[in-house]
């Protein structure tokens, strides 16, 4: 019972206190949890930073997304080795919101996603990622992954594309209209990286491979520039203020400043603090928390089965919900935990959530101390690094699967998830989906609801034959509002110049208002029609439900008997009607 009261209830800080309070913390622990943060903390640089720039900021501030919210989420949260930072599942998310409203919109937006799942923490909502089926999941996923490897294709070729237009079929256009215009050069540089990137897990060095890839690709770019060739890297695509009001280009090297998300303006110039403004960003924010949920959780849960140990699902929400509430005050926007940092992180020897601290202070010390050195990444090994994470998380394999052996319903849901999120959006196609899958669900379940007349069965009527006009009808199934109105249909044409019906109950777990609804019809028809109803066996549920409707016997229409037996010998000569 204590563990099943920590895994459902609302506790701050829970993974930290579990891991480094209730259990002993060692020097050794210590130097576990250093090194794994260290090798995460460089795994995480480049990829903060090619997040940010695929939803159209700053690199920078995918590094105070994952400075900010990955240190509070490590420190509140109920994961112990989840490591939370920029996500590329929320690239198709927030990219319009900054192409409409700007960085600022994007603040505020997550800001709005933070209080949401603050909320569904307190609400202990923890465990509804049971609810969301694997077709939606994968459908919306793979989707996002398509999205994300469509995004790098200009800087992954060097194509001479100023800005990308927000729609799928127009992104499209844009770039089969400049695939003439290939960047040799730059597409060098990338397939350096990229090809690092495939071949180096192979190598079984013990490294991550993003490292060597990124160190290749700056060699590269290096070189090609010495023979004269100009390959775009951060410091040559990004600018930032210093203090005194010079310019200077890559990424700031100072801390991210404080600021309030809803003093920035939109790119029309217009102030964030409208009603408007909010009513338009609360979709986009819903997403945002709904997804950094599923992300979280997703990733928890599959820590759990590497560790053997459990997580709490309504803590880590919470230490989300804070984490995504504080790093817009410092610059950073959405952030959840990272399946692939996560799983580098635990396989690289974590003991607790201090690997995912110094995860945060390796960012810090990037930022600081190396942004001279960062402004050499070429924005084309940023593209391949993303072009990696995409195939990574599109889960290939498993769609491959799904459309092979699951259910038409499963693989339908699938195609529509994956559809609406390539060509419309996430809100859309997470909506749909959920939709599409409960109707199919319900489709399922209702079809499950059988009629069946038994009359003759002498398991069930025994020695005893049924008087004449009698049937006896099993009805196995819930009767719920999909299935109710089909199933007493049928029965009323049972009623059809017979004395009576007598309805066994025993395998209808469920009775909802429809069924009950469809029910006290089909007693008012079969009344007019002179046919009795002898109702036997009632489950409790539905016996309940017909209570709480005051529904009583009523002489020569309506009995209730608790077993088959009983009605049966009710209907013999001495005590027939």
């Amino acid at each position: 019972m204590a563990d099943r009261s920590h895994l459902t209830t609302v506790r701050f800080a829970s993974a930290l206190q579990q891991a480094c309070l209730r259990e002993p913390y060692t020097r050794s622990r210590l130097r576990q949890d250093l090194l794994a943060g260290l090798s995460v903390g460089i795994i995480a640089i480049p990829l903060a930073m090619a997040l940010a720039v695929a939803i159209g900021v700053a690199p920078q501030y995918g590094l105070y997304t994952g400075i900010i919210a990955g240190l509070v989420i490590a420190l509140t949260g109920g994961s112990r080795f989840s490591v939370s930072g920029p996500t590329a599942a929320f690239v198709v998310v927030l990219q319009p919101v900054v192409f409409q409203f700007g960085p600022g919109g994007l603040l505020l937006a997550t800001l709005m996603a933070g209080v949401i799942m603050v909320l569904m923490a307190l609400a202990r909502f923890g465990r509804f990622i049971e609810y969301i089926p694997e077709p939606v999941t994968l459908g919306f996923t793979s989707g996002i992954a398509i999205v994300i490897a469509l995004l790098q294709v200009r800087d992954f070729f060097g194509l001479p594309i100023a800005g990308m237009p927000p729609d799928f079929i127009d992104k499209l256009l844009t770039l089969g209209s400049h695939l003439r215009d290939v960047h040799w050069p730059t597409l060098l540089t990338g397939a350096v990286t990229l090809a690092t990137l495939i071949i180096w897990p192979r190598l079984r060095t013990g490294i991550p491979g993003h490292l060597p890839a990124v160190m290749l690709g700056v060699i590269a770019s290096l070189l090609l520039a010495h023979f004269g060739h100009d390959i775009a890297t951060i410091g040559s695509r990004f600018s930032f203020l210093w203090p005194d009001g010079t310019t200077g280009q890559g990424i700031p090297p100072f801390l991210p400043q404080f600021s309030l998300p809803w003093h920035w303006e939109t790119p029309a110039g217009s102030s964030l603090l409208s009603l408007d403004i909010l009513r338009a960003l609360l979709p986009a924010a819903f997403t945002i928390a709904m997804l950094g949920a599923i992300e979280s959780l997703l990733c928890a849960v599959v820590l759990d089965g590497m560790s053997g140990r459990r997580h709490n699902a309504n803590g880590e929400l919470l230490g989300q919900g804070l984490g995504n509430m504080v790093a817009p005050f410092f610059g950073g926007f959405a952030a959840t935990a990272a399946l692939a940092r996560s799983t580098a992180n635990y396989r690289a020897g974590a003991t607790s959530p201090v690997s995912a601290i110094v995860h945060s202070l390796v960012l810090l010390a990037a930022v600081l101390f190396f942004a001279r050195w960062l402004s050499y990444l070429p924005m084309a090994s940023m593209a391949a690094l993303l072009l990696m994470v995409a195939w990574n998380m599109s889960e290939a394999p498993k769609v491959k699967h799904l459309l092979q052996r699951a259910p038409r319903e499963d693989v339908l849901v699938l195609l529509v998830c994956l559809s609406l999120t390539v060509v419309f959006d996430m809100v859309i196609a997470i909506g749909v989906g959920i939709v599409l899958a409960s109707l199919l669900f319900m489709q399922q379940l209702a079809g499950m609801t059988r009629v069946s007349d038994v009359s003759s069965q002498r398991k069930l009527t025994g020695d005893t034959p049924l008087p004449e006009g009698w049937h006896l009808i099993k009805i196995t199934g819930p009767l719920f509002f999909a299935a109710a109105d089909r199933v007493f249909d049928d029965l009323l044409e049972e009623c059809e110049g017979q004395r009576g019906l007598v309805l066994y109950m025993d395998g209808v777990p469920i009775l909802d208002a429809g069924g009950l609804n469809a029910f006290m019809k089909f007693l008012d028809k079969a009344a007019r029609a002179g046919t009795e109803i002898v109702v036997a066996d009632l489950q409790f549920q539905p016996l309940r439900t017909l209570a709480r409707a005051d529904l009583t016997p009523v002489p020569g229409q309506l009995r209730f008997t608790p077993t088959l037996a009983a009605a049966l010998e009710s209907l013999q000569p001495d005590q027939s009607l």
